[in-house]
């Protein structure tokens, strides 16, 4: 109680939702933090790859105290997750280093991944699918012409992202699984879910 948003789509968003997609790591395991509208779940910490919407609804992509955010824009929204994977064009470092980015469901280097990114222009890329090293997503990403990107969640269970057909307005939302050949999240998240997720709506 007390957030903006709840665990599932609801209320006004419902009439506006083009698409949804995963959030990133668990609090618990330290990889960044979380606020919404003033209201802070976990410290934001300086040099950590930063997902940030601001008041006119723009979305930004960049490493927290130096890129992120923009100097006298207002910012509602932030959500942190280990440092850039992309940054400049250029991907981090230690791609392959498999710990640094997270911890895989039976140690496997492949795992379903995801991962947002920025172009020049500020078109937002949300990436995403089954058997993914770090660096496989990495070039999906560059191939699509991102210029910053932060990893998001990761493992089978967390990964999924929507497209929602509205029907003409008549009867539920058409929730349309963006990976191929899976589901993903129970719900869809037009249904309480236990994890954080990012939404897409049309003004």
């Amino acid at each position: 109680s007390g957030w903006r948003f709840g665990p599932s789509v609801a209320g006004s968003e419902m009439r506006h939702l083009l698409a949804a997609f995963n959030g990133a790591f668990k609090f618990s395991t330290g990889s960044g933090g979380f606020m919404s509208y003033g209201r802070v779940a976990v410290a934001l910490r300086n040099g950590l790859g930063s997902v940030v919407t601001y008041s006119d609804g723009g979305t930004d992509i960049g490493s927290w105290g130096s890129e992120v955010p923009a100097r006298g824009r207002r910012f509602v929204s932030v959500r942190q997750n280990l440092p850039l994977l992309i940054d400049n064009g250029r991907v981090a470092s230690d791609l392959g280093c498999l710990s640094c980015w997270g911890a895989t469901l039976g140690g496997v280097v492949d795992p379903a991944r995801s991962a947002l990114g920025i172009t020049a222009d500020g078109r937002l890329i949300w990436a995403g699918g089954e058997h993914l090293t770090v660096t496989a997503l990495a070039d999906a990403l560059l191939g699509a012409q991102v210029v910053r990107a932060v990893q998001l969640d990761i493992n089978p269970y967390w990964v999924a992202g929507y497209l929602y057909g509205h029907r003409g307005g008549k009867g539920p939302l058409a929730p349309v699984a963006v990976v191929a050949g899976r589901s993903g999240i129970a719900g869809q998240y037009l249904a309480p879910w236990s994890r954080d997720f990012l939404t897409v709506v049309a003004r």
